[in-house]
């Protein structure tokens, strides 16, 4: 996973956990049954709508409050390939690498629609819509090594057969 393209989904700033997958949903360990509900108090209609490749694009703060993993992991199996946003909380970042989501640390503007592309290695966001690019920080071959793997335990297992 090198290269992303997809529809922009815009959120604010200080998305929380609860705000990602609220505590009345944990009771589940289906990731599907996570999805089914993710951000849907902050926008009704995103888990009807999202497509698989969809990106979020947010503020600051993004995934700040508790550390539930189910919330990186309820957004990627509702089908978001990427989120970018100003600034991440440390250990949302830290689980959604962990199970193979993409995080970018960017302020790219963008529109709910937008198509946006990502290229991880390179560093460099697109907006297509609006013909707009921007740099950050291009991921080390290690992090691409577990996003390409969906995760750090499937990157551990695979290297573990070598």
């Amino acid at each position: 996973m090198d290269k992303i393209k997809g529809k922009t989904w815009i959120f604010k700033d200080n998305i929380d956990t609860d705000i990602i997958i609220p505590g009345r949903y944990l009771r589940t360990f289906n990731p599907q049954d996570l999805a089914d509900h993710v951000l849907e108090g902050e926008r009704p209609e995103f888990t009807s709508n999202v497509k698989k490749g969809d990106i979020i694009v947010a503020g600051e703060n993004f995934g700040c409050g508790s550390s539930r993993e189910q919330a990186p992991l309820a957004i990627k199996t509702a089908g978001i390939d990427a989120i970018i946003a100003k600034s991440f909380a440390r250990i949302f970042y830290r689980n959604a690498i962990n199970i193979g989501l993409p995080l970018i640390i960017s302020d790219i503007k963008a529109k709910d629609g937008n198509i946006l592309s990502i290229n991880l290695s390179e560093g460099e966001l697109i907006n297509h819509t609006t013909n707009q690019s921007t740099t950050f920080e291009p991921f080390k071959d290690f992090m691409l090594d577990i996003l390409k793997d969906e995760g750090l335990v499937n990157h551990y297992l695979k290297e573990k057969e070598k």
